[in-house]
């Protein structure tokens, strides 16, 4: 099946011919819809309070997206949490590391990062911390179920920390899920967004294209199968993925 309508499920860039994605549109002669399958708010400080968990008897933090990043440090100067200089960072991609430094200091922080984009690579790295503490900011759901279970296998000591709640959007009234060849997802709560609007959806001709581990595993237990992942370090964003399956799967190619 030929590609021709995508759907992004995140809110379009200010200046869409300018992005990535404004390139294939060109590139390829395709079609894009932009809606945000879900909003986040984060978590009251009254409300973390009730959970008793300390962010600074933590030795260090385990981000896995921008989002957990803005929602966690958005809490702390809630609660008024400084974090000590001691305090050390493991993030999922590099993406993520840089994005820290919306709210520290790079050079002055301890960050660690998977370069080549790769969840064996990542856990490589927190292995060789187990000593450490560890926090794991969240949603309400929880953390990534495979992050934890290697916590869990390798008895890194670690508390999740939900620092945000997810509310889904009402799509149907908006969206018609059946007109879209590829549906592309940043989350898993994008993947439970589709799920909880289009409870009969059925996945079909439909290419899924999902940015991260997690999102792969979240398509897999609803039964679905993302052909497009990123990151990879054949791929490292999801345009450049994009890019690599349109070229021999897209209507037509300009």
């Amino acid at each position: 099946m030929k590609i021709k309508n995508i759907l992004i499920s995140q809110n379009a860039p200010v200046d869409i011919e300018k992005s990535p994605y404004g390139d294939l549109k060109r590139k390829y002669s395709i079609n894009m819809e932009f809606y945000k399958f879900f909003r986040i708010q984060h978590v009251s400080a009254i409300d973390f309070r009730k959970t008793k968990v300390s962010i600074l008897d933590h030795q260090a933090i385990i981000f896995s997206s921008k989002n957990t990043i803005d929602n966690f440090f958005e809490l702390c100067k809630e609660m008024r949490v400084v974090m000590p200089e001691t305090m050390k960072y493991f993030c999922s991609t590099e993406a993520v590391a840089v994005y820290l430094q919306k709210y520290i200091q790079f050079r002055k922080r301890k960050i660690f990062f998977s370069k080549d984009s790769s969840l064996n690579n990542f856990q490589e790295i927190l292995l060789r911390n187990k000593e450490l503490n560890m926090l794991v900011p969240c949603g309400q759901s929880g953390a990534n179920k495979e992050l934890i279970a290697f916590l869990q296998e390798k008895e890194i000591k670690y508390h999740e920390a939900a620092v945000f709640e997810t509310l889904t959007a009402n799509l149907k009234e908006d969206v018609d899920i059946s007109k879209f060849d590829m549906i592309v997802l940043f989350s898993p709560n994008g993947v439970h967004s589709l799920k909880e609007n289009y409870p009969d959806f059925e996945q079909g001709d439909v290419v899924f294209a999902a940015l991260g581990h997690s999102v792969v595993a979240a398509l897999e237990e609803e039964g679905l199968t993302a052909q497009v992942v990123a990151p990879t370090p054949e791929y490292p964003s999801i345009t450049d993925a994009m890019d690599a399956y349109l070229k021999d799967n897209a209507t037509r190619r300009r």
